[in-house]
């Protein structure tokens, strides 16, 4: 399971950084790329990594400022030009009016798709548990923005505890069906007697992994509730130490507001993202510092740096 970021400046592309848009790669676990946002020339960005559009199964949207959304169309005609591979469904989440910018953006361009996407549309009424698989929950909360917005909270199921092969082979438990049925919890008995207690061949379940990913957002509690315990929390970062007021003016938050909540809610992780253009890399590595005051494991990330969790 990775992170990795396509897009992580603020307002509009800049040399370094280009608008927001995220994947969570979840090759290993079901075979499929989730995105969060797609900014403007999104699709270009891809060019530079491993991603395979047709793996990209489910897009979250956080809100409808252009530079997390305007890439959708573009992604959306490219991933249908993929023609010698498999075409695939698309599920595409975020708030009331996404439904309406992408047919609409289609429409207008003629461009057809050789695959259905399903929309799912949310405004304050109906967030949560927005979506639920036989591995993964993803629940959903208004943040503080100046429009409506969105976080995400991508919920690992817990992962089954693993056979020791080797101690039950040394136990005298031919490989085969036997093997099976203590996998499958059920305890044995050997032709000479033995009895193999199931248990005791299968380790603890293992605890599902917590990525919480925020839109733009002033400081809020919403932010906490849904970072609650997160291995990783990505949180805007869009202003530096001092700059409150102005963040507060324009629906952001700062680095040090980041910390805050990372803090708050008991994150093992921080990474900033959506960093205004002013921040160049000596100033990323001086909030990085700033931050580190409040929350140590912070980190300001970069267009296609790669985090694993």
């Amino acid at each position: 399971m990775e992170l990795q970021f396509l897009g992580t400046g603020a307002g509009q592309p800049a040399k370094q950084r280009n608008v927001s848009s995220l994947v969570l790669k979840l090759l290993d676990e079901i075979n499929e790329i989730w995105m969060f946002d797609c900014g403007e020339g999104t699709q270009r960005q891809i060019l530079e990594t491993t991603i395979k559009p047709r793996k990209v199964k489910k897009i979250f949207i956080t809100h409808l400022h252009g530079d997390h959304v305007l890439g959708l169309p573009g992604f959306l005609a490219s991933r249908a030009f993929q023609a010698s591979e498999e075409q695939t469904d698309l599920d595409i989440y975020g708030p009331l009016g996404i439904r309406q910018f992408v047919l609409t953006s289609l429409k207008v361009t003629g461009s057809r798709l050789p695959y259905r996407i399903n929309f799912y549309e949310f405004d304050r009424q109906n967030l949560g548990k927005i979506l639920e698989t036989d591995k993964f929950i993803v629940y959903a909360d208004q943040l503080d923005h100046s429009i409506f917005c969105m976080g995400y909270r991508v919920m690992q199921k817990d992962l089954e505890g693993t056979l020791d092969a080797e101690a039950l082979k040394a136990a005298g438990v031919p490989f085969g069906p036997l093997f099976g049925k203590v996998k499958n919890g059920e305890d044995i008995t050997l032709e000479d007697g033995t009895k193999i207690i199931a248990k005791d061949y299968i380790s603890e379940p293992k605890k599902g992994k917590i990525i919480t990913i925020l839109g733009d957002t002033r400081q809020t509690d919403a932010s906490v509730r849904l970072a609650l315990g997160a291995d990783v929390l990505v949180h805007e970062s869009t202003y530096g130490k001092g700059d409150e007021k102005i963040a507060r003016s324009h629906g952001h938050s700062t680095n040090m507001q980041a910390a805050e909540v990372a803090k708050a809610a008991s994150a093992k992780r921080l990474l900033l993202n959506h960093v205004s253009a002013r921040f160049l890399g000596r100033d990323c590595r001086q909030m990085e510092r700033d931050a580190s005051a409040i929350f140590k494991n912070v980190h300001v990330v970069k267009d296609f740096e790669e985090i694993e969790i």
